[in-house]
């Protein structure tokens, strides 16, 4: 069976009346993380949509891009959209039940993952509204993600400013070279496809960690060039 005829099936279970808690409880390990990865982008991208009054084409081809959709699965995703519309379930129980769900030690890196979906899809349209940032804050929070690590996140894909390498890091001005290149080691192996795949990241979502490296790689640059030499 398919990813997206999973996703749809779980999907179809909640709009059938199946308790959400019940829905997430059988997608907490792998390989059904990567249908509960799935379901939380769609349904929370879907959710952000509305928080600026639109969904846009841009929005969409966004998704699209996180989401590679096979001609054969057209039919499937229209469907799990179709099922995400008629869902009246609040954000902010979505993001509790995900957050509970990827709890565990290679849960907040997932988390991340999702986190980074979200803002791919949310500046797609060239904008990046207050109300989409309070959306993303307050599923951070309830995700239990720390505010470094949210702007970490957050500068790597909202234009309103240069990016701040030391930010996008998650690491201080203060700390040796030594250890900065030492996160910058850990992001670059956490950002590698097979290990998103194993923490349950689908391999139609991988392509999160393009932008990520290009960012973390120059940060890096931008951090060592400024290192005093000897």
């Amino acid at each position: 069976m398919s990813l997206w005829s999973r996703i749809s099936d779980a999907l179809a279970a909640l709009a059938a009346g199946e308790a959400l808690s019940v829905v997430f409880e059988r997608l907490r390990t792998p390989p059904e993380r990567s249908v509960a990865f799935g379901i939380a982008v769609i349904a929370l991208s879907a959710k952000m949509a509305k928080a600026d009054g639109q969904v846009t084409r841009d929005e969409v081809a966004a998704f699209r891009e996180v989401f590679h959709i096979p001609e054969a699965e057209e039919a499937n995703a229209a469907r799990v959209f179709n099922l995400a519309r008629q869902d009246v379930i609040g954000f902010e129980d979505y993001a509790r039940r995900i957050g509970a769900m990827f709890a565990d030690g290679a849960g907040e890196k997932i988390l991340c993952d999702l986190m980074e979906g979200l803002f791919h899809i949310a500046v797609a349209d060239g904008s990046y509204h207050d109300a989409e940032d309070v959306f993303l804050a307050r599923t951070a929070e309830i995700f239990g993600i720390d505010q470094r690590t949210f702007r970490s996140v957050r500068t790597r894909f909202v234009p309103d400013a240069d990016p701040d390498p030391w930010d996008v890091l998650g690491v201080s001005p203060d700390m040796p070279l030594v250890q900065i290149r030492a996160a910058w080691r850990a992001l670059v192996r956490d950002s590698h496809p097979d290990r998103m795949i194993a923490r349950g990241v689908p391999h139609e979502a991988v392509k999160l960690a393009e932008k990520r490296l290009i960012a973390i790689n120059r940060a890096w640059e931008d951090i060592s060039a400024q290192a005093p030499t000897a």
